[in-house]
């Protein structure tokens, strides 16, 4: 189950949000995320200041909320992983959203200027970072749902599904800042790929 579909006013929302999103972070690349203002990007969308915000409630929120656009796809790829795949498994495939963003033709070379501008700008971080922990506790759930219906749930107080989501993602930010330090042709896939082989389980 992904869940009931997005009416379309819910599927306009989050087509005018990506526009923005996408927009704004055109321009923290070329001019920086300090010197870029709300004007300047309601200008380059078209639209006004307070049109914006009814979008966005921060600047900040601009740029992480892109990442909140591919949640439910995230979550709803790591729903759909064949109930005997080890969990690891799934949870390396939960993202290939993240690396499909990456990887596309002709997105790279926007795509890592625009993680060093996340990873770079402490404000940007710091949303970031609590994105990514409601992401995880998202994915607990999930991982909880999959183990009851596999006939083996976790215990309430079984730490394994928050660990196992906390190494996942700490293993993609892991990954995030090794591909932005790399001077390779390795993609984003490739960095994950080799950190959650780290700590694979023998």
């Amino acid at each position: 189950m992904t869940g009931k579909q997005p009416t379309l006013r819910e599927r306009t929302r989050r087509a005018v949000q990506r526009d923005i999103a996408d927009a704004a972070l055109q321009l923290f690349v070329s001019r920086g995320y300090d010197a870029t203002t709300i004007d300047d990007i309601a200008a380059a969308v078209g639209m006004s200041q307070r049109s914006v915000f009814r979008y966005f409630a921060t600047k900040e929120d601009i740029v992480v909320g892109k990442f909140d656009l591919g949640a439910d796809d995230m979550l709803a790829n790591l729903r759909e992983r064949p109930a005997d795949e080890p969990v690891w498994t799934s949870l390396r495939r939960l993202f290939d959203i993240v690396d499909a963003t990456a990887d596309t033709s002709g997105q790279q070379q926007v795509s890592k200027p625009v993680q060093r501008v996340i990873l770079e700008t402490p404000a940007l971080l710091a949303v970031y970072l609590r994105k990514l922990q409601s992401m995880q506790h998202a994915v607990v759930a999930v991982l909880r749902e999959r183990a009851e219906a596999a006939g083996a749930p976790y215990a309430a107080d079984d730490p394994t599904p928050g660990a196992l989501a906390a190494a996942a993602f700490g293993c993609l930010v892991a990954a995030q800042h090794a591909w932005l330090a790399s001077t390779t042709e390795h993609s984003l896939a490739d960095y994950v790929d080799r950190a959650m082989a780290a700590l694979s389980p023998r």
